[in-house]
């Protein structure tokens, strides 16, 4: 039997209420990247000061994302989700209007704040608002907000600063803000499970987690500028962070009433489903911060064209995901959708290992869009699956650790692929010099040549010093194509390792929240 009009109506009308804000909050994680010489000049600050714009809104956003469950079943999750909206449209508003850096910065740590518990409660949401059959269909209306957002980010920042000014990127969330808080008061109910009770705070998990979490950021958006472990205020944030989150799992294990509640990982699909994710975005993000940079810098690719790299993969991705949803709706198995899906995202990393110095645009967009294909099969049937076991109470809170893990997972992968880029690029460079004096038998022999093919040209005519120098800049051009292309195939392998452990995702347990009801076909 099929359900009402009315009943389809409604869920894709709540599908639309809530993707709007988490579209505008994960987009901001990235949209002010490319306003950031212009904040710097018009708030007339330094280049260190002017990070922690990004550094105090993805800190604030960690803390919150984890704790999102526990929030809405104190204060209800209507009531929450619309308060969060509330904070993140308030504030971008503060954000737009800051005549100086502390004011920019104070204002986006609440905007982290209330944004940070959009992306779960999205998700809980959703999976509940949709039938069972068609959360693969709900994940990829999910994704379609938190996979394309980041990636659209930079080419939308990028154009408003150009032709309005870096203020406009903020207000342009007042709207979407206007629209989702009218919206999500009209539309989204509290379930009957959620009671706005009133349980015993758990200080510690509270305190460990704000510290822990925020030291991490820190350390991540960080850690490559201050050289990593060769500076003292790295080192004492890397021992705060690691205590504080071993002690918040330790408490938050044993504790009656944890603020996270860490027992959801004795499921096999929901721990195999967190790890997949976390190494997938690890990936995902490390090869998509390194694309750019290799069209501009290498390529000599203006912003624009190098956002038009980037693009089509999101383009791919806004494709297929929902086709990857109908298909699980019509019974495909998620797991081998999955599959599918990362050997793809494997195969497109190998691809872009083998970018060279010649290479035309068609060769370097074709892999972002294989890409994005496997990013499509890859995330709906993930987070679709990963809950299969889940009790609905559980919802808010599994969702939380899950987005959790997906924003740590990028953060890593960006830090990783900024550190070895530089380390790999030295590398390269040092084996490549060795031969390249002006002493060389064979230099002196080249420049001779040159010089008299073409005796009117001063690099040629300054002798082997002058056509060094030229040689030099060559040479680190070279060095640096062949670190992104280490770094590609590093991050392919760690893809690949990812295809035997979907088969550690099982299917949802007899009578669980996620098997299908008696007589479902």
């Amino acid at each position: 039997m099929n359900p009402p009009a009315a009943a389809v109506t409604n869920k894709w009308l709540v599908a639309l209420t809530v993707i709007l804000p988490t579209f505008i909050e994960v987009m901001d994680t990235s949209v002010v990247n490319v306003a950031l010489p212009h904040v710097q000049g018009s708030l007339s600050a330094g280049v260190d000061e002017v990070t922690w714009v990004l550094t105090s809104y993805l800190v604030s956003n960690a803390i919150v994302i984890p704790i999102t469950g526990w929030l809405a079943s104190v204060f209800g999750r209507r009531r929450y989700l619309v308060f969060s909206i509330v904070v993140f449209t308030l504030s971008s508003l503060l954000c737009g209007a800051a005549q100086s850096l502390e004011v920019l910065v104070i204002a986006r740590i609440f905007q982290g704040l209330g944004g940070g518990g959009l992306q779960p409660l999205s998700q809980a949401i959703l999976l509940e608002a949709f039938p069972v059959a068609e959360h693969g269909m709900a994940m990829a209306v999910f994704g379609m907000g938190v996979v394309l957002a980041p990636i659209l980010g930079p080419v939308v920042g990028g154009w408003i600063t150009d032709n309005w000014s870096w203020r406009w990127v903020f207000y342009i969330n007042l709207p979407v803000g206007i629209l989702a808080i009218a919206l999500a008061l009209l539309l989204i109910h509290d379930p009957p499970y959620i009671r706005k009770a009133r349980p015993r705070v758990d200080k510690w998990g509270l305190l460990l987690i704000a510290v822990g979490l925020g030291c991490l950021q820190i350390v991540l958006d960080k850690g490559e500028r201050e050289d990593w472990f060769q500076s003292n205020f790295i080192v004492m944030l890397s021992l705060i962070a690691v205590a504080s989150l071993v002690a918040f799992v330790i408490v938050e294990w044993r504790g009656d009433h944890p603020v996270v509640n860490l027992k959801v990982f004795r499921d096999r699909t929901f721990a195999a489903g967190n790890g997949i994710m976390f190494i997938g975005f690890f990936c995902l993000f490390g090869g998509i911060i390194l694309l750019p940079l290799y069209a501009q810098n290498l390529m000599h690719y203006t912003a624009y064209y190098a956002g038009l790299v980037i693009g089509p993969g999101g383009l791919a991705s806004l494709f297929i995901m929902p086709i990857a949803g109908l298909l699980m709706k019509y019974g495909v198995s998620s797991r081998r959708l999955l599959t599918i899906g990362v050997a793809t995202m494997a195969y497109s990393l190998y691809l872009m290992s083998g970018f060279n110095l010649q290479a035309g645009f068609a060769a370097i967009s074709w892999p972002r869009i294989v890409q994005g294909f496997g990013m499509g099969l890859f995330f709906v049937p993930l987070a679709a699956s990963t809950y299969v076991n889940i009790p609905r109470e559980e919802m808010g809170n599994a969702s939380g650790i899950f987005n959790l893990l997906r924003n740590l997972g990028g953060s890593f992968g960006v830090a990783t692929a900024a550190t070895l880029l530089s380390q790999r690029s030295q590398f390269h460079q040092n084996f490549l010099v060795e031969r390249v004096t002006p002493f060389h038998p064979g230099l002196q022999q080249y420049a001779a040549q040159m010089a008299a093919n073409f005796p009117g040209e001063p690099v040629f005519a300054g002798g082997p010093s002058k056509l060094l120098a030229v040689i030099y800049q060559e040479v680190q051009r070279q060095a640096a194509m062949l670190a992104f292309n280490d770094i590609f195939w590093l991050f392919a392998w760690f893809t690949a390792i990812l295809v035997p452990l979907t088969f550690l995702m099982q299917p949802p347990k007899p009578g669980g929240p996620g098997a299908a009801p008696p007589g479902a076909h």
